[in-house]
């Protein structure tokens, strides 16, 4: 919806979309430049649904992909000096979500496609591994550079079945031989990055895996997702006093409002106050608060 020639980006979680359409984009680039340069190139990340990190992911996406161009006025312009072209494998696991083991192994079978479709696909290779790894290996040796991994919502083929006996051993197997190259391909890789609900050891997907970074209650990264208050009175200093407007009450009641309807969110101490980003927008955009999530 549009609101004094303001766009806000309800549901779109690509970053490119968001940029090229001029939707307003709350900067959290300074967070990117932090994890690809950090120590581990491992990196976990838990958060609620609808708090952003599909388009975390997406951010991330452009970025290994070396389009600075979608990042002109950002943070990350500013501090980085390299901008290399990196193979991007990227997987939305979210469309597994209520399956079997059947229909598991297809979704999995057309996510390689796409990328055996650019890379090739070895002979003898038939498993999701066997597969997955071979991608891996092909894209760095056709490129000459190293791949990014990004895997969001890797748990959601398992949320549905984790306290049922039978069909969660069966399908965490398969995620965890799926998931298992990423330990065998470190040469090859540059940069691996999930995101999830749950804590990635409860599934014990990860077993192998033990150099990942979970950097989700870490209070460098405690805003990483979602609208923190100061951002709010920055990036959207203007929305504020439209929506004040439109509701017909000072600038200071709807800030009020809107914390005790939105606020409150820590995922790790010390925390600042995280507003639920998807709540916070559609309230901008309708211009009155609602139960939005």
């Amino acid at each position: 919806m549009e609101r004094q020639g303001r766009l806000y980006p309800i549901g779109i979680q690509t970053f490119e979309k968001i940029r090229v359409g001029n939707y307003m984009y709350i900067d959290k680039t300074e967070y990117v430049y932090r994890m690809v340069h950090s120590a581990s190139n491992y990196i976990f990340l838990s958060r609620p649904r609808r708090f952003g990190k599909s388009l975390l992911t997406s951010t991330l996406e452009a970025y290994f992909e070396g389009r600075r161009e979608l990042f002109r006025g950002l943070a990350l312009e500013r501090l980085e000096t390299e901008w290399t072209e990196y193979p991007v494998l990227r997987f939305d696991m979210s469309t597994a979500k209520h399956v079997d083991k059947e229909r598991l192994e297809s979704e999995l079978n057309l996510k390689l496609i796409e990328y055996e479709n650019v890379y090739g696909r070895g002979e003898g290779e038939e498993n999701v591994n066997q597969r997955f790894q071979g991608i891996i290996r092909r894209a760095y040796e056709q490129t000459g550079r190293q791949v990014v991994v990004l895997i969001d919502e890797y748990d959601a083929p398992l949320l549905d079945v984790v306290h049922e006996e039978k069909n969660l051993p069966i399908l965490r197997n398969i995620m965890r031989n799926f998931y298992s190259p990423l330990k065998a391909c470190d040469p090859y890789l540059r940069f691996v990055f999930l995101t999830g609900i749950t804590k990635f050891s409860q599934l014990s997907i990860f077993s192998e895996l033990n150099n990942i970074k979970n950097i989700s209650m870490l209070p460098e990264y405690a805003a990483i997702c979602g609208i923190t208050e100061e951002e709010m009175a920055t990036q959207m200093d203007e929305d504020l006093d439209i929506l004040a407007g439109r509701m017909g009450i000072s600038r200071e009641k709807t800030v009020q409002k809107l914390k005790d309807n939105y606020d409150g969110y820590h995922f790790t101490w010390p925390s600042p106050d995280i507003y639920n980003p998807f709540s916070l927008l559609n309230a901008f955009a309708d211009g009155r608060l609602d139960s939005y999530w």
